[in-house]
């Protein structure tokens, strides 16, 4: 019996998946959790044989990392509707054992389960073709809180009043960054950064500037980007140039 432990907060989905489990041999929808810690708690008690995790705006790769701390060998499959090439690269980095699209039927809903339960993965061939051509950059902590506050939408004054540097600190920063990067400008860099993110499911759309919020300097880096997955130089094309304002 493969058991199976459900994360959304959609109770329609969960209805659903009920369903399909209910009338399928050899599954167990054993929990159906709506919140992080209910999640950790299932898990925990259950020691599910894949968990099913809809990929929420509100989905963090900290909690898929403290999943895997709390039970090891916790197998995690994402539920997605859509989902950008690098943020399948990060997921995958993660520890994530499969993404599997909304819009399959059932029966591939179930042997996507079993694979991952049995220890095997399940990745879309275009994905799996898709990862030859990015490479993972690891981001410091500054660099990957300036890239976190320029994807909201930030400006340098914004960002510097935010991390409690100076505005210059920032373009200095930012022009580092560009450089290590292979990006031309802030805007391309924002781009990246969203599309690295897990929430909004990697789709590319600026948020309109808002005010910077509160940032305590002993926060865990689990609230930042610890990598950015890019394309490699070679197959992409490169800008000159770069704003940094």
């Amino acid at each position: 019996m493969i058991r199976v432990v459900l994360y959304t907060d959609e109770p329609v989905l969960a209805r659903g998946l009920e369903s399909v489990m209910a009338s399928a041999e050899g599954f167990d929808l054993s929990a159906t959790a709506r919140l992080a810690n209910e999640l950790g708690a299932a898990i925990q008690s259950l020691e599910p044989d894949a968990v099913l995790v809809d990929f929420t705006p509100d989905l963090s790769f900290s909690l898929l990392v403290e999943l895997q701390k709390l039970v090891p060998g916790t197998k995690i499959v994402l539920w997605v509707r859509s989902i950008s090439t690098e943020l399948a690269y990060q997921a995958m980095e993660h520890g994530v054992r499969g993404i599997l699209r909304k819009t399959h039927p059932p029966e591939i809903l179930l042997k996507c389960l079993r694979m991952v339960a049995e220890g095997g993965l399940w990745f879309e061939e275009t994905l799996k073709a898709s990862f030859t051509s990015m490479r993972t950059i690891s981001l410091t902590r500054r660099e990957s809180q300036l890239v976190s506050l320029l994807s909201q939408g930030l400006k340098n004054k914004e960002i510097a009043a935010t991390l409690f540097i100076s505005e210059g600190t920032v373009k200095v920063y930012l022009s580092r960054l560009f450089q290590k990067l292979g990006v031309k400008d802030r805007f391309e860099l924002a781009l990246f950064g969203l599309k690295n993110m897990p929430s909004g499911e990697g789709v590319v759309e600026l948020p309109e500037p808002r005010e910077p919020v509160p940032f305590r300097k002993d926060a865990g880096q689990s609230q930042w980007l610890r990598s950015l997955v890019m394309e490699k130089p070679q197959a992409k094309v490169r800008g000159v140039g770069g704003l940094l304002d």
